[in-house]
């Protein structure tokens, strides 16, 4: 997408950029939709996000949308090694700035339950990206937030509305005849422990409705649903309360 600013009546595109010049000759609308072979066109940059003008001081979400600043991108491996932005992950984690009004279910006004301030952690490819005091920034809905950390470890996770933190179990290290499993052919494990669960979903009075799984049971859920983390403890997913298919007992 391209970068849009915001200054008042007057919008600007990246969309709409001048046609480039290449060793000073300009290059004719026709023509600047290519680039001839082993050249480059410096100054044009596409960029995702949308850039609010300095001349707006605040941002302020309406209904059940939150706004939140997101962490900054790690440049760098653990080893120190550069890592270009293609292969940088995008963040998942930031402090909520501001808060909408809330939302309406009939005719009561549901408020957001995550108070300013609060540092959270909200699905993959959530909200619309806001670039604004020059920091990156997400205004989304309320329920793209999965949960409320206050640590450094996803363990610590505080799920929202009807999710679960479960941590995985280990994938078995050798087949049932003895052979040894590498960690490419390793089956991807669709059991674990629950251990947190949020206060439920919201019914049509606004009243939530307690989830009737509860910390330490083992589960069993979909293959591909919810959001994985790895934390100092091991593998986690959260996932809806939906996305659990049975519960196990021995």
């Amino acid at each position: 997408m391209a970068s849009v600013h915001l200054c008042g009546p007057q919008v600007a595109s990246a969309a709409m950029v001048k046609p480039a010049s290449a060793d000073g000759l300009r290059i004719p609308a026709s023509s600047s939709r290519a680039a001839p072979t082993g050249r480059r066109f410096r100054g044009l940059v596409v960029r995702a996000a949308t850039v609010v003008s300095p001349k707006y001081t605040s941002v302020k979400p309406l209904g059940d949308r939150v706004l939140v600043k997101t962490k900054t991108t790690e440049d760098k491996t653990a080893g120190g090694i550069l890592l270009p932005t293609t292969a940088q992950s995008r963040p998942q984690g930031g402090e909520v700035v501001a808060v909408g009004e809330g939302r309406s279910i009939g005719s009561n006004i549901i408020e957001i339950s995550v108070p300013v301030g609060a540092k959270v952690i909200y699905s993959k490819y959530a909200g619309t990206e806001l670039e604004f005091n020059d920091t990156n920034h997400l205004i989304m809905k309320e329920d793209d937030i999965i949960g409320i950390l206050d640590t450094d470890d996803v363990k610590d996770l505080k799920p929202l509305s009807d999710r679960i933190l479960i941590k995985v179990a280990e994938s078995e290290e050798e087949t049932a005849g003895g052979l040894l499993l590498t960690q490419a052919t390793k089956e991807k494990p669709s059991v674990g422990t629950v251990v947190a669960v949020g206060p439920g979903p919201l019914g049509d009075d606004g009243s939530r409705t307690p989830l009737t799984i509860t910390p330490g049971s083992s589960v069993l859920y979909s293959k591909y649903a919810g959001s994985e983390f790895k934390g100092s403890e091991g593998e986690y997913i959260v996932l809806r309360v939906s996305d659990v298919i049975a519960v196990l007992s021995s």
